[in-house]
């Protein structure tokens, strides 16, 4: 098992940066492929990122390609999402997730097995 908390969220302006961190408690982080997702207010949860255990494979939403970078560090059990040129459409509840099934990369809420609480975004001027 394995516990998530996401750090960094914030306010911004638009056109603005942000970094996200998830921090995974535990010995075997390097085993879970992980994602990035996003919930707007009256919305459903939506995929943003995801990354494979090894760091080698990457997966983006296509409202973010060009713009977000996932990215982990094993040795210090956590994933970060770079975001750049913010906009007011990126706002919502951001949360990280791992998912334990080997070699894929996913971007159904109910294909990972954790959840993190989550953290806040906020886009505006």
């Amino acid at each position: 098992q394995v516990q998530l908390v996401e750090s960094g969220g914030g306010l911004v302006q638009p056109g603005g940066s942000l970094r996200l961190s998830c921090a995974a408690s535990g010995r075997t982080f390097s085993i879970y492929n992980m994602g990035w997702f996003r919930q707007a207010p009256g919305k459903e949860r939506e995929f943003v990122a995801a990354i494979s255990r090894s760091g080698g494979s990457t997966y983006y939403a296509d409202s973010v390609k060009g713009r977000f970078k996932i990215s982990r560090d094993n040795a210090k059990n956590t994933v970060n999402l770079q975001m750049n040129s913010l906009k007011p459409e990126d706002t919502a509840v951001y949360y990280c997730a791992a998912d334990r099934t080997p070699n894929r990369l996913i971007r159904t809420t109910g294909g990972y097995d954790y959840w993190g609480q989550g953290t806040q975004v906020t886009v505006s001027s």
